[in-house]
Order: structure tokens, then sequence, then C-alpha cells
């Protein structure tokens, strides 16, 4: 899951109606409708022409949207590069608020391959006992205090997603748990605040820090992946400063709205869903189907961007060199020609070649991560919540061109009860 500036084209700005409006409903299960429901927003122009052309910045963007497409194009790095200025591959651009190269998501071969050699094992440490251990303390933990007796209605957006995604970041990066109430203050965006979509003095914090951190690890080495990566080499040299900040960075940015909204999104389907909570209480082996079939069902992540190298095609359409094209996983995920039934969640389904985690080199590093926290934070619900209970809540939609998509929520009231 990659770069939390992805989700921030809603419908409260960026030239839009605003559509985002607040709605109160009652808390009893199933007495909202579609509540948890997440719409296939592209159906109609992807079996039409297969793409859908956007404006970003006046720096004009040709969505692919069908799963043969999104993959071939993923596949193809040397037309369609990750590698070029910095910020330009993500939508909204980042160029006015960014020159650090985020790595190795802005990095083609042959230096990607370095890179993600040195960065892979770090990062597949997810499956580890010892990890896993810590990411389930962080859950049960946060279940203890809202399963309490005389609980209030929480945000699940950022009283629960926002204090669980940072918490396990902690485990991720081998810091201390004290650390996430730094990055618990900064919100759900590090790059974004409510008002403005791409934020250059929120994003000077986050670097600020990453300065800050990097000299601490200098000055006292540890296990912490700042001193590992002060102490790598990649193709027999050293990490720049400014390589090691291109990694926090995307450490940072990539799996912080997308595990936000993965999470809040699990209560808000559950919600109307308790049916399938009893399922995974009853089939626990059923947690890795259940989660792969979440993340393609709620495409946490709409699309990523790549910039032509040269004159080419996407779906029989014309893409002229250096101008950009993105691949749009949201509407992969629903490819009626590809998944049965593609709007329904199925948690036995078994063919699932879902790109929810992005597809090709430049899949997502983080996904290892992710799916732990996803599996034990299911595994969680199903085993002590009987109810989900949804009050206030505000949809976070996004509009590109005439398409809007809901991606997750602004706001989201609940109160859990236990079994």
């Amino acid at each position: 899951m990659q770069s939390d500036t992805n989700n921030q084209v809603t419908s409260q700005s960026r030239g839009a109606e605003d559509t985002a409006v607040p709605a109160k409903c009652p808390f009893a299960h199933g007495a909202i409708g579609g509540i948890g429901e997440f719409n296939d927003a592209f159906a109609a122009r992807r079996q039409g022409d297969g793409v859908l052309d956007i404006d970003d910045q006046n720096d004009p963007v040709k969505m692919v949207l069908g799963l043969k497409e999104v993959r071939k194009a993923a596949h193809n790095w040397k037309t369609f590069q990750s590698g070029a200025k910095p910020g330009r591959i993500v939508v909204p651009s980042e160029v006015a608020i960014r020159d650090i190269r985020q790595i190795p998501f802005e990095v083609d071969p042959p230096a990607h391959k370095g890179f993600r050699n040195l960065l892979e094992p770090w990062f597949k440490r997810p499956l580890e006992a010892e990890y896993q251990a810590k990411l389930t303390h962080i859950v049960t933990d946060m279940l203890d205090s809202l399963l309490s007796d005389g609980q209030d209605f929480k945000d699940a957006v950022n009283d629960i997603a926002l204090v669980v995604q940072s918490r396990a970041l902690t485990a991720l990066l081998n810091v201390s748990m004290d650390e996430a109430a730094t990055w618990i203050s900064w919100g759900t965006h590090v790059f974004r605040s409510d008002d403005n979509p791409l934020d250059a003095s929120k994003a000077n914090v986050l670097y600020d820090y990453l300065d800050k951190q990097i000299d601490n690890a200098k000055r006292s080495p540890g296990s912490d992946i700042y001193s590992q990566l002060l102490a790598a080499e990649v193709d027999g040299k050293k990490l720049s400063d400014e390589e090691i900040k291109g990694i926090m960075i995307l450490t940072f940015a990539g799996g912080r709205d997308t595990v936000i909204n993965a999470l809040t999104n699990t209560l808000a389907y559950f919600s109307e869903n308790k049916e399938d909570l009893a399922l995974i209480r009853q089939q626990p082996e059923l947690v890795n189907n259940a989660v792969e079939e979440l993340i393609r069902y709620f495409s946490p992540l709409t699309h990523m961007g790549r910039v032509a190298t040269q004159d080419g095609q996407v779906n029989g359409h014309d893409v002229a060199r250096d101008t950009r094209i993105s691949l749009c996983w949201a509407s992969a995920n629903r490819d009626e020609t590809v998944f049965e039934n593609p709007n329904t969640v199925d948690l036995t389904r078994k063919a699932n070649p879902h790109v929810g985690f992005g597809f090709g080199i430049h899949n997502c590093l983080g996904a290892t991560h992710a799916r732990a926290l996803l599996r034990i934070w299911v595994l969680q619900l199903a085993k002590r919540v009987s109810l989900i209970e949804v009050g206030e809540y505000e949809e976070n939609i996004e509009q590109w061109s005439e398409v809007q998509r809901k991606v997750g929520f602004h706001q989201l009231e609940v109160r859990l009860h236990a079994l």
C-alpha cells in the first residue's frame, strides 16, 4: 500500500461539489443502508473504452482500468517508469512539496534491485512469531479498551485505526512504542491537512523528524531501522542521508492512510455483515482468504501513476512520451472478466488475483506487515466482538473526473459489543 497522497482527491475540495456529507444513522446492526458497501465506481468506463482521462494540476493522467491492462502496464517498467521526477508518479502530484525520491518506490532497475534486496528482509520480519505477538498485543489492548463496560462511541478513524496503525509501525521500525504518540499527533496524513491536499509545511514536520532520528542513530546506533540503514550498503556504497530519508518517507507515507482505511473499512463492513464475522469465528483458517478478499473489495489505494519514457499505448489508446498514466488498482480489482461476482465480498473466494498491493517490481514493500496486522485484526474481532454499532459517519469520497469513489471515511463513530 503506497503513498498517503493518493487518497487526497476528495469531494470536499479540489474543485468538485461536496458530496462527503456527514450522515447520522441508527446504530442497530443492518439499519445503515450500505455503510459497509464500496461501489465499483469505474465500471462504466472500464467496460467502455477501458481508460479514464483526468487532469492533475494541469498535468493530464490516463487511468488504466482493466486488470489485464493494469498488470501489463505495471510489468512494462521500461516504457512506464517510476523513476521520474520525484513526486510525479503520485496522483495528485507531489512535485510541488518534495524533491526527495521515495526509495525503492521511485527507483527503476537496475538500481531498484539493490535497494529492494536490502530492505526486503527487514520488511519480511512480520512473518516472525515474536513480531506477530507484538501486533497481537497492540490489537488486543485496543479491543480491551473498546469493549470495556460503559464504552461510548469512538471514532474508528482517529481513535482506533490511526492509533493501531501508529503503534504497529513501532514494531516495523523497531523503536519504542512511545514514538507512536508523535505519529498519532500528525493525524491520518503526513502530506495533507484538513484544508490543503498537498501541505508543504506539514511535510516539513516529517522531514525535520527524520533528520532528528537519523542524527540520533549516528550518535547512538541501536537496533532500529535508522541505525540499520546507516550501517548498510547498496551496490558497495553507503546510503546517503537523503536516500535514508527517501526510504523512511515512503515507510511513513505509504502505509498510513491505506492501513487506516483498511482497518476502518473492516469495521464498517462487519457492522452490516456480522454473519461473516461469525464465519471467521467458526472457521479461523479462512482468515487469509478473508484478508485478501477485503483488500480486493476495499482497495484502500485507488491508483498509482507512471511516466511514459517513449510513445506507447495502453488498452489501444495512445500515450505520448513524458505524459502520465495511472494503474487503477480499485478498478482492476472489480474486473468482471476476472472475478466472479466482483461486487460481492466472498470470504471463501479462492482464485483472487487482486492487485490491492500493486503488481510487478514495485509491489508494496509493506504488504507483509499490512497483511499480518489485518489478519490479527480480523481474527480478534471475530473472537471477541458480537456486534458493531455505528453512529455518525462521514464518507471519504474521491473525485476523478466525473467518477466518484468511496475510499473510506473521514469519521466513523462505532461502539463494539463483546461476545
